[in-house]
């Protein structure tokens, strides 16, 4: 399976700590490449978090399919480490304008993909992904206690926080012309952090994060350039490009805010503290 080729890289790093150098992943991404079509042909350029919803949706797909084998039940209710991991609950609510009835309907997530604007932060984003949203004309918004279509106001609120939240920042679009494009936006984002989006009767709703790594895409647009990652590992910041691995100063991370060539802060991990 797809997650057992994961976990012998992961093994192999672990009963070998004499060994120096780099470990080479082909098993794993021959794997990946017969997994998915889309991951195939090495020419072709991919994205980083489209193959991280992959990979955590896979293994935890692998993860229930060898629970079932071993219990013999055609239904697993147990979690999988992934979603001990990344899993948190959004609620949306949506409180009609007619009769104030507040309904709401939740769902869960691995990561949350937020929009991003210009000389922003992920503070000032992550408000903006809860800001009240009114339905009204077209998309008016159908009331059980009203038996009817009526406006209302709708907002997305987090129920339950993660242990590590995955944030991806909305860096690629789709214009009207039907091209895509790269948002080389700036979004500064901090090293902790707290959610200040939560339902009231959140658990732990003052939860503090801190930011442990950082996926960056390098390059002008979508469909080309170059990944690396920026990982804290034991208090020290390092700076992984391929099989290149290089202490950074937390004072230089700023610059992968955005809008320079060193490249744009894509995906970020935050743990709870």
């Amino acid at each position: 399976t797809l997650f057992s080729a994961l976990r012998a890289l992961f093994l192999y790093i672990a009963y070998n700590p004499e060994d120096k150098g780099t470990v080479s992943p082909l098993a794993f991404v021959q794997k990946v490449r017969k997994e998915n079509e889309i991951f195939y042909s090495p020419q072709q350029h991919q994205d980083a978090h489209e193959f991280m919803n992959f990979l955590l949706n896979k293994i935890v797909e692998d993860i229930e399919s060898i629970e079932r084998e071993q219990s013999r039940e055609d239904c697993i209710h147990a979690k999988t480490f992934v979603h001990t991991l990344f899993e948190g609950v959004l609620t949306s609510e949506t409180r009609c304008l007619t009769c104030e009835n507040v309904s709401s309907r939740d769902e869960s997530f691995l990561d949350l993909s937020i929009d991003i604007e210009q000389n922003s932060s992920v503070t000032a984003c992550l408000r903006s992904f809860s800001a009240s949203e009114t339905l009204c004309q077209r998309n008016k918004f159908f009331c059980d206690a009203c038996c009817g279509l009526q406006e209302a106001e709708k907002r997305m609120k987090i129920k339950k926080l993660p242990n590590v939240l995955a944030l991806h920042l909305k860096r690629f679009k789709q214009e009207d012309s039907g091209k895509y494009v790269k948002l080389a936006y700036r979004v500064a984002f901090p090293f902790e952090l707290r959610l200040f989006n939560t339902v009231d009767d959140a658990e732990d709703p003052d939860r503090l994060y801190e930011l442990f790594a950082i996926v960056v895409h390098i390059g002008a647009g979508p469909h080309h350039g170059h990944y690396i990652s920026i990982i804290k590992s034991r208090g020290t910041w390092l700076q992984f490009d391929d099989n290149t691995v290089e202490p950074i100063k937390e004072s230089d991370i700023s610059k992968y805010f955005g809008e320079s060539n060193s490249g744009s802060g894509y995906v970020l991990f935050y743990q709870a503290v």
